[in-house]
């Protein structure tokens, strides 16, 4: 009985400290920067491709688009690119890389493989119930609450190194991963301190 009465209580336990719902999280965009390590003739590219985006007197960059995956990535005559739009980390390499293949195929002389570093990952979340943001602004460390000029509380994650923006619905914005593991993590964490604090409001 003893046993029993100890699984019982240590089950009630882990249940009380579990999260009571499952955050729900969306990666919105992720950014790339890429370079081919040379110099690009981006008027050549636009007489090749006349669908890409490029007006010098407004920005220097060209802006290439694709239907899938669908994003934009901006070349500069320097070999530098930054691609955004992709919903994965699999997703952005996979557009600077065809990018790239379509730039070869279309007479464009690039004789190196683009080098390929994720920058920074944009994702929302829902944690399924409401915050106490004002009891959250005093509690949480490195969180800035400003109602007045702005509804959410930003909170500053070291571990991974991320900024949340929070709402009262629950909802929430992560910015600064370099992976989608990062994100998901940030997310846990944050979800984890909330409920240990007790800052999380359920309904039903």
């Amino acid at each position: 009985m003893k046993i029993v009465a100890s699984r019982y209580i240590y089950s009630a336990f882990i249940k009380a400290h579990m999260p009571q719902t499952k955050p729900i999280v969306s990666i919105e965009n992720v950014v790339a920067s890429a370079t081919v390590n040379q110099t690009v003739n981006l008027n050549l590219i636009t007489q090749i491709f006349p669908d890409v985006e490029y007006h010098p007197d407004q920005f220097p960059g060209l802006v290439f688009r694709l239907r899938s995956p669908k994003t934009a990535t901006l070349i500069f005559s320097s070999g530098k690119m930054v691609c955004t739009g992709a919903k994965s980390e699999k997703m952005a390499i996979q557009a600077v890389k065809s990018v790239v293949l379509k730039l070869k195929k279309g007479g464009i002389p690039l004789e190196h493989e683009p080098q390929i570093e994720i920058q920074n990952i944009v994702a929302s979340a829902s944690l399924g119930g409401k915050i106490h943001l004002e009891l959250a602004a005093r509690v949480l460390p490195r969180s800035m609450y400003e109602p007045e000029q702005f509804p959410g509380l930003i909170h500053r994650m070291l571990d991974p190194k991320t900024v949340i923006l929070l709402f009262a619905s629950g909802k929430l914005v992560c910015t600064g991963a370099k992976k989608e593991s990062e994100v998901y993590r940030a997310v846990h964490n944050l979800h984890t301190l909330l409920e240990e604090k007790n800052l999380m409001i359920y309904e039903g």
